[in-house]
């Protein structure tokens, strides 16, 4: 591992921690835990959150791909924000993957396409409605989540993996939170060099550069940044990018002079402006609900 994701790996659990601090499980939420969704036993496992006043109803799901630079992240540390995001009104997978530099591109990919298999295959045991499913991601997950779009609304760029997504999924609507959208132009985030296959890295770039890779047929969006995001050039991009294809979408920032917002502040669900933003994601995936 390099010195900047060994830095990075640190950073983050100090500051991750210090946010979720004092937090529980909500009273509200049922929680089934360390769900077995493919052969890594260490990584491959996720939870799902219910509402407990939505006991025996089939729900509409919300997919979470985690950030954190393709090299730090699961779903412990994404527990809170997910189990939030199930308080309103939504049954919520919530996954960990393989990590670089041991497991470098594309095996996050592989691992998001066993979710979503594991998803259609336990629809009915776990309550989850298989025709209204979102997913939201931030940062790396941002990015992560809409290239596997991609890969379900472009053939030609399905063609670049080995592994074939599960006969009738469609993800009705995306969140994307703070991401990276045009990775061939802004690569210099220090955790890529441990996440790009040795060999081939421009070739990866490309593959990593979601902007190129959409199509009309790629799902509704609510792309998100914030006023003091390290990342937030990188949102209008994409909301250029989608609307020169047709893709409805809704693109806002948020903060203001008197509240400066950073990375993926939406994740601190202690705060209101947290809370506004989350609201407004799932009010928005609510607009889709077939």
């Amino acid at each position: 591992m390099s010195l900047g994701s060994y830095l990075f790996r640190k950073m983050c659990t100090k500051s991750d921690t210090q946010r979720d601090s004092g937090l529980t499980t909500p009273a509200e939420i049922e929680r089934y835990d360390d769900i077995t969704y493919g052969s890594d036993p260490k990584w491959n496992v996720l939870d799902v959150y219910r509402p407990k006043a939505s006991s025996g109803k089939k729900l509409p799901v919300i997919v979470s791909f985690h950030g954190g630079g393709w090299v730090y992240g699961d779903k412990g540390v994404y527990q809170y924000y997910c189990m939030d995001l199930a308080k309103r009104g939504f049954a919520v997978v919530n996954y960990s993957y393989r990590l670089a530099p041991k497991h470098r591109y594309p095996a996050p990919f592989e691992d998001t396409n066993e979710v979503f298999s594991w998803l259609m295959g336990n629809a009915e045991k776990f309550g989850l409605d298989t025709d209204n499913i979102f997913a939201v991601g931030d940062s790396a997950g941002a990015t992560g989540i809409a290239l596997y779009a991609c890969i379900l609304t472009s053939a030609d760029y399905a063609e670049k993996f080995s592994f074939k997504p599960p006969a009738g999924l469609r993800i009705r609507g995306l969140a994307l939170n703070c991401g990276i959208y045009d990775t061939e132009h802004f690569c210099s985030v220090k955790t890529l060099k441990d996440y790009l296959p040795r060999h081939d890295k421009d070739k990866a770039l490309s593959d990593l550069t979601v902007i190129k890779h959409v199509t009309p047929d790629f799902p509704p969006s609510f792309i998100m940044t914030a006023n003091c995001d390290s990342l937030r050039s990188e949102s209008p991009l994409l909301e250029k990018a989608l609307k020169e294809k047709g893709v409805p979408c809704r693109y806002k920032e948020y903060g203001s002079d008197e509240c400066k917002l950073f990375h993926v502040f939406h994740c601190n669900i202690k705060t209101a402006e947290a809370a506004e933003a989350n609201d407004d994601e799932c009010s928005f995936f609510r607009e889709l609900i077939k």
